[in-house]
């Protein structure tokens, strides 16, 4: 069957290839499942990997199969599977077990092993491909009230743990009620981020560097939440405008932002870190100011990467709740297809040269069951 592959190390080598057949009797104790792949959600890691930045091919290959961000159909399931059945729909979780105490409590996305294998990042190959098979621990399903957008519940996945993580980590305050966030970033995260924390009742300013108007402001003042450039009001006076902040969601990788982020945190607050920077930048900060405010201000940052089944499944209820209270929305993240694998090429000069692209995803087959593709 055909997949699209990179040999990691090697700068532009994103390719086409071929791959054996999987089957359900690969996965022991009869807990296989085969998904036939739809559609594949592709980002900046993937952009990444293609760049050699990181990404190692699982043993016994030269070359790693990318795309991370899956949604299919059941094709056959083992006879040991109960929650899943041929013809549900269904997406993957990305970060496989490893050997620290935290993969064996099921919170993988919390291991402390210096080695992790991710599904299309890892050393293990990835969704973008015709069919897949893994074991149903691994397989969430989705509603197919949700098929039209269930691509995009791995990226909500990463929003939903950093945003429950928050509320976790304050349950120390016991009567936290965080009424104002602050979303830093407006590209796929940042707009989901922006989303979920609408449905949980808090005003929330998003800031991005691009002034207004743009798809991406209309869809943050869809949600009723404020826009801003932040060419135009820098993230310390918006908190001052607007805040303060008790939750600050960074989805933006730049680590210039993060501690401007530090700054705009209110009293009591939690500022989460979910964008990563693979360069080694080095910039000046007001680490005084900084430190005093996050001690005198009982702050917290912490940061948050992948996400563990239980994520996925209330990604599942918070899109379910978007596409009851707005109808629409979700869809219009996904802004740029392409169709077929074969089409691999056009898709990395999406990621890279195309910056008006929200969500660019690649239609690999035709869904049989509503008729579109």
């Amino acid at each position: 069957m055909k997949a699209v592959a990179v040999f990691p190390g090697k700068p532009d080598s994103i390719h086409l290839t071929e791959l054996e057949e999987p089957s359900v009797e690969e996965i022991p104790d009869g807990r296989g499942v085969l998904v036939e792949v739809l559609r594949v959600g592709v980002d900046g890691t993937d952009k990444e990997i293609n760049d050699a930045d990181y990404g190692a091919a699982p043993e016994g290959y030269d070359f790693l199969v990318t795309g991370h961000e899956s949604f299919g159909r059941v094709l056959e399931v083992g006879p040991n599977v109960r929650d899943v059945e041929p013809g549900d729909y269904v997406v993957a979780t990305v970060r496989r077990p490893g050997g620290s105490i935290y993969d064996r409590v099921g919170l993988s996305d919390m291991t402390t092993d210096e080695t992790y294998r991710e599904r299309g990042i890892n050393l293990l190959h990835g969704y973008l491909a015709e069919r897949y098979v893994d074991d149903a621990e691994f397989i969430v399903g989705v509603p197919a009230a949700l098929s039209e957008v269930g691509v995009l519940l791995e990226p909500t996945s990463i929003v939903e743990k950093g945003i429950e993580q928050a509320y976790e980590i304050q349950r120390r305050l016991k009567v936290w009620r965080p009424a104002r966030a602050a979303v830093v970033g407006a590209g796929t995260l940042g707009l989901l981020a922006t989303l979920a924390l609408r449905l949980r009742g808090l005003d929330v300013t998003t800031l991005a560097r691009t002034e207004p108007p743009t798809l991406n402001s209309e869809l943050v003042e869809a949600l009723g939440g404020r826009y801003l450039s932040t060419r135009e009001v820098p993230l310390v006076e918006a908190a001052e405008r607007h805040g303060p902040f008790d939750i600050v969601f960074e989805a933006t990788g730049a680590s210039v932002v993060a501690f401007e982020a530090m700054e705009a945190l209110g009293k009591n607050g939690v500022l989460v870190l979910t964008g990563i920077s693979s360069g080694d930048r080095e910039i000046e900060v007001p680490g005084d100011r900084i430190l005093l405010g996050f001690v005198l201000g009982n702050k917290v940052a912490v940061g948050s990467v992948n996400a563990n089944r239980s994520y996925f499944e209330s990604g599942v209820r918070d899109m379910a709740l978007a596409e009851a209270r707005y109808p629409g929305w979700l869809g219009r993240l996904l802004t740029h297809p392409v169709r077929g694998l074969e089409g691999y090429e056009e898709m990395i000069r999406l990621l890279t040269e195309e910056k008006s692209a929200i969500k660019v995803f690649v239609e690999v087959a035709k869904d049989a069951g509503n008729g579109e593709g």
